[in-house]
């Protein structure tokens, strides 16, 4: 069988001839729909009516946004989805145990059904209210609530953007929170200091992990050293599902001590260890075939992103294997997660920024991996997982 043609390949004028033409054509785009004629004009033709109308819901959820994300914040505070996992109730019967007024929760419940949280059946106060499809999931599930409760520091320092943009960066709400990433020596931070920003990753690293461990067969390996791994909750897990493999963590002393007390609670002390360090300053512990930086790399900038590469190269032998787990910026149909959320979020933390494949690629292949190849997970909106072997050393 004949190859099929393939069309040559643009050249540098015609790429540029192409680049001005869309570039003239979103001017003349963006001049109509900023002139008010035009847009009543087009509220009103039937052809375009509908683009008209979802423009303006689209709009209207960035301004309402804030709103819908503090529903979801005292429907947690409140415990609603595990008191409705029990069966639908009326608002009159839910208020005392609320401690809120009646008309109050019926505006709390109301508001969650329309944002798809709760459902309702019947209508005024004999309407009773029970789990929506957005709502089911939060049910006894810890992980996502302590996500949503973190997220109050966030709001916090977003109640001004610009002072939040203008402010030395990591001297906001969330970055007190994250203390490691704002010090010069975060080797020396006490238990305090770490404690907060801990327990919200312990709380929330179950949404990543199973993503991870079903993407790739870390039993495969021997030994498995997670960097950044704070309380080891996911070397636990690959250590539970995987008998034969040993694992260790790498985090600040007294997040590794935080994690040697995970191990001996599970029993896993005999097969699981945990060292304590800063990983820009100490060696890492030798032994491992693989290494996994999980939702670490986007919390750094990129020099000690390459560092800790670096590092990491160092430290696995020539068949070794580097497993990065992220929410990555070009992650398709999440891509305002990327740019928008981590983006902010990763500003008021005060370290790191959004990358996307390309971007973490490139920084691999600097610092001595193999160009990585991205593996298939279930739900690459909460992480994508790439997988780098060691580079030939030149």
């Amino acid at each position: 069988m004949q190859a099929l043609p393939t069309m040559p390949a643009a050249t540098d004028g015609q790429a540029g001839w192409l680049q001005r033409l869309r570039l003239r054509w979103a001017a003349w785009r963006d001049q109509r729909v900023a002139n008010p004629e035009f847009r009543r004009w087009a509220a009103d033709f039937p052809l375009t009516r509908p683009l008209v109308r979802r423009s303006a819901r689209q709009l209207f959820d960035l301004v309402a946004g804030f709103t819908y994300s503090q529903v979801l914040l005292a429907c947690v505070r409140l415990h609603l989805f595990d008191r409705l996992a029990r069966g639908p109730l009326s608002a009159d019967a839910l208020a005392p145990t609320l401690q809120l007024a009646p008309d109050a929760c019926l505006r709390l419940l109301d508001a969650g059904v329309a944002l798809r949280l709760f459902s309702r059946s019947g209508h005024g106060v004999q309407a009773r209210y029970g789990l929506g499809p957005l709502g089911a999931p939060m049910v006894n599930n810890p992980a996502l609530a302590a996500m949503v409760e973190h997220h109050a520091l966030l709001y916090a320092d977003l109640a001004d953007p610009l002072a939040m943009l203008r402010a030395p960066k990591g001297q906001t709400q969330l970055g007190r929170c994250f203390a490691y990433a704002r010090s010069d020596t975060p080797q020396a931070l006490d238990s305090r200091e770490v404690a907060e920003y801990s327990a919200v990753m312990a709380a929330s690293q179950p949404l990543v992990t199973e993503e991870i461990l079903g993407a790739y067969n870390i039993g495969r390996h021997t030994r498995l050293l997670d960097i950044g791994g704070g309380e080891g909750v996911f070397a636990s897990a690959a250590a539970q599902r995987w008998p034969q493999l040993q694992v260790m963590v790498f985090d600040l002393p007294e997040v590794a001590r935080l994690a040697h007390a995970r191990f001996e609670r599970l029993g896993l002390s005999g097969r699981a260890t945990a060292h304590g360090g800063d990983f820009a300053r100490a060696q890492l512990p030798g032994g491992a075939d693989i290494i996994s930086l999980v939702r670490v790399v986007h919390d750094h900038d990129d020099d000690k992103v390459l560092a800790l590469l670096r590092a990491a190269r160092q430290a696995l032998p020539d068949h070794g294997v580097l497993l990065v787990a992220e929410m990555m910026a070009d992650t398709a149909g999440a891509e305002a997660m990327g740019d928008a959320y981590f983006g902010m979020y990763l500003w008021a933390m005060g370290s790191g920024r959004p990358r996307r494949v390309q971007d973490i690629s490139a920084l691999l292949q600097a610092a001595g991996f193999q160009a990585p190849r991205r593996m298939r997970n279930a739900t690459p909106l909460q992480t994508q997982v790439l997988i780098a072997r060691v580079g030939r050393q030149g």
